[in-house]
């Protein structure tokens, strides 16, 4: 969280200068529907937890930050459509307090991946420079890294894991959700529903599961 918040500082002290840029360079993609292209950075938060076939092995919400950058090209001249690709650092994973372990008081795990989420959005014209667009789309991930710890009640018997000796690296899923925007500041809320199984145990189906919250701006 301290990460996040000081991302997020940065953020809000770049804006002016962004403002100023974007004030001089005031685009017309949307009342226009001229043929366009924009670029973006985000800062966001994910709440992330694992689903299981298995319902006493499911883990709930944990947060995570996420940082990367955006790309969308409109594809038609005659309504505002737009196909908007991004990449991605993410954190995922969750944590559980009950575990089948009498022995195990607590896990929680992380896995940090390379994420690619490609979207199509529509956007609303619903005031003076203010845009909602709603957007579908799909991601696809690589892990890079992560920890799973174990807290047990011995407290000289914890243990960690590598998050991804229990798990597989690929990742692909399906994202939904809605963003808002007013000038260059953009802001959007979503979900990534994970669809690819990434549990190593042939016994058990594991999939990711995200809430993501994510500001930035567009230029």
């Amino acid at each position: 969280m301290k990460k996040l918040t000081t991302l997020l500082l940065a953020l809000a002290l770049a804006t002016p200068i962004f403002a100023q840029y974007n004030t001089s360079q005031q685009r017309s993609r949307y009342n226009h529907f001229d043929t366009e292209r924009y670029y973006g950075i985000r800062l966001g938060l994910n709440i992330a937890s694992l689903s299981s076939s298995m319902a006493d092995m499911d883990m709930s919400a944990r947060a995570g930050f996420a940082v990367g950058g955006v790309y969308g090209l409109q594809l038609a001249n005659s309504t505002p459509l737009w196909l908007e690709a991004g990449l991605f650092y993410a954190e995922k994973g969750g944590k559980q307090t009950a575990t089948t372990d009498a022995s195990v008081e607590k896990i929680t795990c992380r896995m940090s991946y390379l994420q690619i989420p490609v979207v199509v959005k529509y956007a609303f014209d619903v005031a003076d420079d203010l845009y909602v667009q709603p957007f579908i789309g799909a991601y696809a991930a690589i892990g890079l890294g992560g920890t799973t710890k174990y807290y047990t009640v011995k407290a000289q018997d914890r243990y960690s894991k590598d998050s991804f000796d229990l798990m597989n690296r690929p990742d692909v899923g399906l994202r939904i959700g809605c963003g808002a925007e007013y000038q260059m500041i953009y802001a959007e809320l979503g979900f990534d529903f994970g669809i690819a199984n990434i549990s190593k145990d042939e016994f058990e189906r594991v999939r990711n599961q995200s809430l993501f919250i994510n500001i930035g701006v567009n230029f």
